[in-house]
């Protein structure tokens, strides 16, 4: 395969797993380092075989050459162009379930949005909103971060963070902002009710306008001398409280 189709490259053993085992994105053909002979490996080439998907032995250099800054494992699978979802899809909940959509308001670091979407995988979440501009998108990196948890997560990516917030409120959604100085502590609000969780920028929280957007804020109260947590850690507190209130 030419690697000037438009493709994606999800690298590491368990992200190329999860892809294998759950048949998205779609792979066109996967990449093992020479001398790779481990067990791993080898249930990566009979899980490929199955799908009839070509494994290919290639020298360390090409690995470096693709991805040059990427942690890969010696495996790396080339893959359709990462398909984001449509925001309405998101949106879409059947009416006996309550829904839980998390919102990104420009969180740039690759690492925090991989361990957030895997965090957001874990705890059931019905989808991610990041914005076009000023974010972090959906790389090699990320996916890999992610360690497979992607393929059990709708992802939208809008032009306009602030109105889609607002198309989500008019069907019904509850937008509540994650900070420092949120009036509510995460553990006294009720979650019961379709829910929109922003969350905000490492540096500067959440921005001015999506503020405005928020019908409440709520924090994670602090008990020891270490002011405030990075945002995928303050996303893992507040998902489990939400998901301890529903059941």
């Amino acid at each position: 395969m030419a690697l000037t189709d438009r493709v994606s490259f999800i690298p590491g053993f368990h992200s190329v797993r999860d892809s294998l085992v759950h048949g998205k994105p779609r792979i066109k053909e996967i990449w093992i380092a020479k001398g790779k002979g481990s067990d791993r490996v080898r249930e990566i080439i009979k899980l490929a075989d199955q799908k009839r998907i070509s494994v290919l032995i290639k020298d360390k250099s090409a690995f470096v050459h693709l991805m040059p800054n990427t942690s890969h494992q010696g495996i790396v699978a080339l893959v359709e162009e990462f398909s984001y979802s449509e925001l309405d899809h998101l949106a879409d909940i059947p009416p006996d379930k309550q829904a839980l959509l998390i919102a990104l308001d420009h969180i740039t670091d690759e690492g925090n949005l991989g361990a957030i979407i895997r965090t957001c995988a874990f705890f059931g979440a019905n989808g991610l909103i990041i914005p076009k501009d000023r974010s972090a998108l959906v790389s090699a990196n990320v996916l890999k971060r992610s360690s497979g948890a992607y393929v059990h997560l709708p992802i939208a990516r809008v032009v306009n963070l602030g109105m889609s917030l607002d198309m989500l409120k008019k069907k019904g959604f509850w937008i509540v902002g994650a900070s420092g100085e949120g009036e509510v502590p995460c553990y006294e609000f009720d979650w019961m009710r379709d829910i929109v969780l922003v969350l905000g920028n490492e540096q500067k929280g959440l921005s001015p306008s999506v503020r405005k957007k928020c019908d409440i804020e709520v924090r994670v109260p602090a008990s020891g001398r270490v002011e405030s947590l990075n945002v995928s850690v303050a996303a893992g507190v507040i998902l489990s409280e939400i998901i301890r209130q529903r059941r």
